[in-house]
């Protein structure tokens, strides 16, 4: 049996399948074309996410974004994640904003009529329109984040070291740099309420963020909190769309929502993969991978992992085997956010935009429905390209 190739056409077009026989016969396997270990079994995929380190960002995200807290460890990291974590969960998200959140989504949503398409129309703009009013930063500006974001996403996902998008990537990182930095140093002087005023002057034991790490935070934000957003939402509502029994319970009670979106996560894993760089050799069920080498962790392969979660393929949001008490915590059960230290620490602010965002959708639609057949597409990154809906 030859390994499945993760840059193959066949890949491309329904990885799931490819994941099962790299899980039951290649659980630890070198890709020459990525110069990376792959690595597809649960057990193996939440020990490296764990106990590896992220050096490969130095060369993955730091041309593109410049260098960031998921690059750091230890003491740096702690202190820098400390800095910006209050502002994306507890009070300082429910008060400050989630009203932005619930503008942006109710600007969205209001115009949607007839037969669209919600990736174009809302998916796609609804979490940078956040961003870009957390921020606080002019409305008519967001065409401009969108257009990075969309070079940044770009540039993380280019397995294939396309000449192109890398150009592009570092383009963006120089026009980022040129908008971002003067308004950073103007709100350190003459601070706001607003996310880009507390970076600036948030301080824990006498350390600061510079303009520099600010600047790449936000670059960061985009791609992680935007990419993963937009898709999730996709996802979600047409995961919804198509299981009508699962859409009437959540009609009924809106409450499960949170397990839609928690169980769309494991079962539709938005990153499809993350890599990282172990610092000590690390054994792993199917062998070893030396200190210094990059690891890819298959994480929508540990989702579908029939040793972790009965029936895998299924969306069932009712599944007990899904930890909804930690779902969007470091000790989740499935591997979306990834685990431990390095968790997502956007999390909740994707749970609240999530949220706020279906439920207008659905309040406002009673009768939204499936149009066409959605087909998703993306290697490092996956979900539909297009949502064609009948908004009634």
């Amino acid at each position: 049996m030859d390994a499945p190739d993760i840059l193959s056409p066949e890949f491309a077009a329904d990885p799931y399948p490819h994941y099962a026989v790299l899980r039951d016969h290649f659980p630890l396997l070198w890709h020459e074309a990525t110069q990376t270990y792959l690595v597809s079994r649960y057990e193996d995929v939440a020990k490296a996410l764990k106990e590896a380190g992220n050096r490969n960002y130095e060369w993955q995200l730091e041309p593109v974004h410049g260098r960031t807290i998921i690059q750091m460890d230890g003491r740096e990291h702690a202190t820098k994640r400390a800095l910006v974590t209050p502002s994306f969960r507890g009070r300082e998200l429910a008060t400050k904003f989630v009203p932005v959140i619930e503008r942006t989504a109710a600007g969205l949503i209001e115009p949607l009529s007839g037969v669209d398409d919600l990736v174009s129309r809302f998916s796609t703009r609804y979490p940078v329109g956040v961003i870009v009013g957390m921020l606080g930063l002019p409305p008519q500006d967001e065409h401009l984040f969108q257009r990075w974001y969309t070079s940044v996403v770009a540039f993380i996902s280019n397995l294939a070291q396309d000449p192109a998008v890398i150009e592009a990537g570092a383009r963006t990182r120089e026009e980022l740099a040129a908008y971002m930095i003067p308004i950073v140093e103007a709100r350190r002087a003459d601070p706001g309420d607003d996310l880009l005023s507390t970076l600036c002057t948030a301080e824990i034991d006498g350390v600061r963020m510079t303009s520099e790490e600010i600047k790449a935070f936000v670059s960061m934000l985009l791609a992680a909190g935007g990419e993963t957003t937009d898709k999730a939402i996709t996802c979600l509502v047409r995961n919804l769309l198509t299981h009508p029994d699962q859409l009437a319970a959540v009609r009924s009670d809106p409450e499960l929502l949170d397990r839609a979106f928690a169980e769309t996560l494991r079962h539709d894993s938005v990153v499809q993969m993350v890599m990282r760089q172990p610092e000590t050799d690390l054994e792993l069920s199917g062998g070893t991978v030396p200190a210094g080498g990059t690891v890819t962790c298959l994480i929508a392969s540990a989702n579908r992992d029939p040793s972790r979660f009965t029936d895998p393929d299924a969306f069932d949001l009712f599944r007990p085997d899904l930890d909804m008490t930690r779902a969007y915590t470091a000790g989740a059960n499935h591997t979306a956010f990834a685990l431990g230290r390095h968790f997502c620490v956007g999390a909740q602010l994707a749970r609240a935009e999530v949220r706020i965002g279906v439920t207008m959708l659905l309040d406002r639609f009673p009768g939204l429905r499936l149009m066409e057949e959605p087909h998703d597409a993306g290697v490092f990154t996956r979900a539909p390209e297009k949502l064609l809906l009948a908004f009634e």
